[in-house]
């Protein structure tokens, strides 16, 4: 197929499943109101990036263990049947974006979410998947 050929295929789909203005009619009362409420682009990044590291699989796996108790690398690898190389890999993406915490004990380090926000967010989202019941093959055929 030819590039030009998806990329129509493709706005083609889109367009017929998202309903959008028949007039292209710029309400100034509502673009004026919103414009001190919208993200500024550096916050919005910020949060982006947050979002690309929860954007795994395994680290929300990794996540989700973290979220009901503290534990060390040994106990994680052997949970998510990663290896224990693996689990500190993306650990460290996790303490780079300050999403865990750590602490030595002798020489064991445990890990635990850095705070509730995080918490909070992965059980949210947890949460409006089972409500609306979302399943995952949604997700790979919108894909």
């Amino acid at each position: 197929m030819n590039k030009g050929k998806a990329k129509q295929d493709f706005d083609n789909r889109q367009n017929s499943d998202v309903p959008s203005c028949d007039t292209h009619l710029v309400h100034l009362d509502n673009v004026r109101s919103t414009q001190t409420q919208i993200l500024a682009t550096s916050k919005a990044q910020q949060i982006a990036e947050v979002f690309a590291i929860l954007a795994d699989p395994n680290r929300l796996r990794l996540l989700s263990a973290l979220a009901n108790q503290e534990l060390c690398v040994c106990d994680l690898a052997a949970l998510t049947k990663m290896t224990e190389s693996a689990v500190c890999h993306q650990l460290r993406l996790f303490k780079a974006m300050r999403l865990v915490n750590y602490r030595r004990e002798g020489k064991n380090v445990y890990y635990s979410v850095a705070d509730s926000h995080i918490i909070n967010l992965y059980r949210s989202v947890e949460e409006h998947l089972d409500e609306n019941n979302i399943s995952t093959n949604f997700v790979t055929q919108r894909v």
